[in-house]
């Protein structure tokens, strides 16, 4: 049985699914090496304009699965120093991975996601809970460390130095009311609701432009690292003028005036200099 599975339940959406539901999906390293494959594919995927993460079953993530934690792939030769560091980039190398789509990621969260499967939540664009999601640091917990899988940097961003060093030194569960108040979720819904909502958030997505959709996340990473706000603006501006030398707006103008859904096609404006084209 795949560890991690892809569906396509509707138009330009494609959904992963974490599948050790008997593990609370818990991270071995089988599983997050076929997750990065799984994340690699649907990146490539030209149809894909949008994906849906979620985990079979009772729980999101459970994070590390300290009970079948698995082998590190091609470790001959190597002392133990390479091999833990070679083990560690298979993990952390997920939220890089989720980073570089160009697809945004609704992360649609049911029960638990504790340590790393928190970590993946924190790297979707989107995060939405279901009312039985519960969010915590597991590492402190274990003895470890909080500040794993880009944790230190991606939760303060979210909600705050306050919030997020409250989590990450504490090693508290929250619930989804309480990570909905604090920013961490941005809608909590009925257990049995939560994946049609994600689908319907997909579907609204979909209906905008695949290029717009897809500069718009890298933009808002992209100045999540911009110490200056003149710096963010000029990288707005080339972001816009990217998509206004498309035929995108001029057909949302048309479609106004017909009074119709605008259908984006990301084809190169026509007309650009008003009475024809420039050689």
């Amino acid at each position: 049985m795949s560890l991690v599975l892809i569906d396509k339940p509707q138009p330009h959406t494609s959904v992963v699914t974490l599948n050790r539901p008997e593990r609370l999906n818990a991270m071995s390293m089988e599983l997050v090496i076929a997750l990065n494959d799984a994340f690699e594919q649907v990146a490539e995927d030209n149809d894909t304009r949008v994906c849906i993460l979620t985990g079979a079953g009772r729980g999101f993530c459970s994070g590390l699965d300290l009970k079948q934690v698995g082998g590190v792939p091609n470790i001959e030769g190597l002392q133990l120093g390479p091999i833990a560091q070679k083990s560690m980039r298979y993990y952390s190398r997920l939220i890089l991975t989720m980073r570089r789509m160009r697809q945004p990621i609704i992360a649609a969260v049911n029960g638990a996601a504790y340590g790393g499967g928190m970590c993946l939540s924190l790297a979707a664009e989107m995060r939405i809970a279901g009312q039985s999601a519960e969010f915590n640091a597991t590492g402190i917990v274990n003895g470890l460390t909080s500040t794993e899988l880009a944790a230190s940097w991606l939760l303060p961003r979210l909600i705050g130095a306050a919030h997020s060093n409250d989590l990450l030194l504490t090693g508290r569960r929250i619930g989804a009311d309480e990570a909905y108040r604090l920013g961490l979720v941005s809608r909590v819904l009925p257990d049995d609701e939560l994946f049609a909502e994600a689908l319907r958030i997909a579907e609204r997505m979909c209906e905008f432009s695949p290029y717009g959709l897809a500069m718009t996340k890298d933009i808002l990473w992209v100045n999540l690292e911009t110490a200056s706000l003149e710096s963010a603006i000029e990288i707005e501006d080339r972001n816009q003028l990217m998509l206004g030398f498309t035929e995108n707006l001029q057909e949302a103008i048309r479609a106004f005036d017909e009074g119709r859904q605008p259908v984006y096609t990301d084809e190169p404006r026509r007309l650009m200099f008003g009475g024809g084209t420039r050689d």
